[in-house]
């Protein structure tokens, strides 16, 4: 019997007593056995199945959540560097309000109408699994939907409408499902303890210094003292980029100095060129665009670097100087598309208004469409990134994979958190994420081959989209799980409808996200699986949390743009 799944209790149960929110080390006879040396620092092997999950304070402080950072991500993802509120800035601000909440509200019962179950508003201490569910809320409003740039394409930027209903529906079953067969990849990229997803530990260590009471060494801090430190320090010092001197944002001091100098913008331009000799004084701006180093592995680290420094110092200058494909005649970095004279391509002249399809002779009488040097690069780096991700993972975890396929038919394989979770709580059964699966299946059809087939995308094209991601969930969550690096699916579904499907503008973004986003939600579902699996959470609270929450987050944010105007 899974012990705590729910906060709702008969109506003639007893108010459960307040559970202690850890154990001590000596309570259990577990040994800490992970192979992992930065999981065996971080990660608890204790568990208390008796705390409380799904509260009323779950509920209310997670949806509040979720809410928030599906707004501010959404509206603040459409700057030049956007501004990423992350669900560890919500782990923050709910533990206050929680403890308040604990301290405040009555202990009473409230009674589900038409059924025979109830909950209480307070049913003792603010616990740390509590904590843990409310910032899963958190994580999954935390990233914007990328459905949403669809319906920004089509009315910003080609001045169409698109039908409401298609667009909810388009948003949710994006979000969705890739959920449906994260459940295939649990044993793989969640009970395995080869896969540790870096990001999560730091989750887990916030966490811990949070809840637990710890001892204050000689001449030293607690964890908890520790983050107060930084968090009072970065958060008075965050006002002097962004209010006081916000030109520190981006120091290009190779501009300054040659301020007249088209070469040395070109070098220099931290937005325009190669950015050598610019940095940045803004934390924001640094973990813009690869996330928080602070999070990644050194070896990652080491190879983001090293690649970095081999394409943007070397190769893009060598191609650019030497004028391969007429780069000269274009910015050397830029994400927008040119026309042959060097200025900004008109997309509206190579498109037909009345069936808004590729007009072929428009494209040819304008001019052909041009990149940027470095543009061209990132495309190009991106089929090999893939290829790359595929060859690593057969050759360097191919065998560990196999050893757990086998090993899973047993089920004896894992490590203390795994036995610990298969000791004290029922696992998720596969017909939940089958379920999902078949329902956003037929909702995904309906919504390209419905609504007169504004989304240009046939039904086949969804299939292709769906076999595409599930084929890159696994290597792609085996490099996200030990690099803390994702690689992405967008540029090679746009290359495989585009040549399949040509013509059809809003079909490749149809189908760009369909493949690209249910992989990546997958991938998300999973790494907040193994958050909840490090912090000894029911799994069944966790997928009803998540799913509620990626249910949720699209109404929270298609407000922000006007469907009806």
């Amino acid at each position: 019997m899974e012990h705590s799944e729910s906060y709702i209790t008969p109506v003639s149960s007893e108010p459960r007593k307040p559970a202690p929110d850890t154990l001590t080390y000596e309570q259990t006879d577990e040994v800490n056995d992970s192979p992992i040396e930065q999981v065996r620092l971080t990660v608890s092997i204790t568990d208390d199945p008796s705390l409380p999950c799904l509260t009323f304070r779950t509920w209310v402080l997670g949806l509040t959540s979720c809410a928030l950072l599906a707004f501010l991500n959404q509206f603040f993802g459409y700057r030049q560097n956007p501004l990423y509120v992350s669900s560890v800035s919500a782990q923050i601000a709910v533990l206050p309000i929680g403890k308040l909440m604990a301290a405040y509200l009555p202990n009473k019962s409230i009674r589900i109408p038409g059924t025979k179950w109830s909950f209480s508003l307070n049913p003792g201490p603010f616990n740390l699994k509590e904590h843990v569910l409310i910032t899963i809320f958190a994580n999954s409003g935390s990233s914007p939907v990328y459905a949403l740039g669809i319906i920004t394409i089509v009315k910003a930027f080609y001045k169409r409408k698109i039908n409401a209903i298609a667009a909810m529906l388009l948003t949710q079953t994006t979000q969705l499902l890739g959920y449906g067969w994260a459940g295939i990849f649990r044993k793989f990229l969640v009970d395995s303890p080869y896969m540790w997803w870096p990001s999560n530990l730091v989750q887990v260590s916030l966490f811990r210094a949070l809840h637990e009471d710890e001892n204050r060494p000689k001449a030293g801090l607690t964890r908890l003292q520790f983050f107060l430190v930084v968090l009072i320090s970065s958060f008075s010092y965050y006002i002097v980029p962004n209010f006081l001197f916000q030109s520190i944002t981006a120091l290009s001091f190779v501009c300054w100095i040659w301020k007249d100098s088209v070469t040395a913008h070109q070098i220099g331009s931290g937005l325009r060129g190669l950015g050598i000799g610019s940095f940045a004084l803004d934390w924001a701006t640094v973990s813009a665009f690869l996330g928080s180093p602070l999070a990644t592995p050194g070896f990652a680290i080491v190879n983001i670097l090293a690649s970095f420094i081999i394409v943007l110092y070397i190769m893009i200058p060598i191609a650019y100087w030497n004028n391969l494909y007429e780069a000269k005649r274009f910015p050397i970095y830029s994400t927008h598309v040119f026309n042959a004279d060097g200025g900004l391509y008109n997309v509206s002249i190579i498109l037909n208004e009345k069936t808004f399809q590729f007009n072929r002779q428009g494209y040819d009488d304008y001019s052909k469409i041009n990149l940027s040097i470095a543009f061209v690069f990132a495309y190009g780096l991106s089929f090999a990134t893939l290829a790359a991700t595929i060859s690593h993972v057969a050759l360097f975890h191919g065998r560990t994979i196999w050893r757990q396929t086998k090993a899973s038919v047993q089920d004896n394989f894992g490590d203390v958190h795994t036995r610990l979770m298969k000791k004290n709580y029922d696992p998720v059964p596969q017909w939940w994420f089958h379920s999902i699966l078949i329902v956003v299946i037929g909702l995904a059809l309906l919504t390209c081959e419905g609504f007169g087939k504004q989304l240009q995308l046939p039904y086949w094209g969804v299939l292709l989209a769906i076999a595409l991601a599930l084929f890159f969930t696994l290597p792609i969550g085996v490099i996200t799980a030990t690099t803390n690096q994702q690689p992405g699916l967008n540029v090679i579904t746009e290359l495989i409808i585009g040549y399949m499907y040509p013509g059809k503008p809003l079909a490749n973004v149809a189908f760009k996200t369909y493949g690209y986003i249910s992989m990546s939600q997958a991938i998300t579902f999973l790494s907040d699986f193994k958050l909840g699996h490090y912090m000894k959470i029911p799994p069944k609270s966790m997928f009803v949390v998540q799913v509620i929450a990626k249910l949720l987050c699209p109404r929270f944010i298609c407000f922000q743009l006007p469907f009806f105007d």
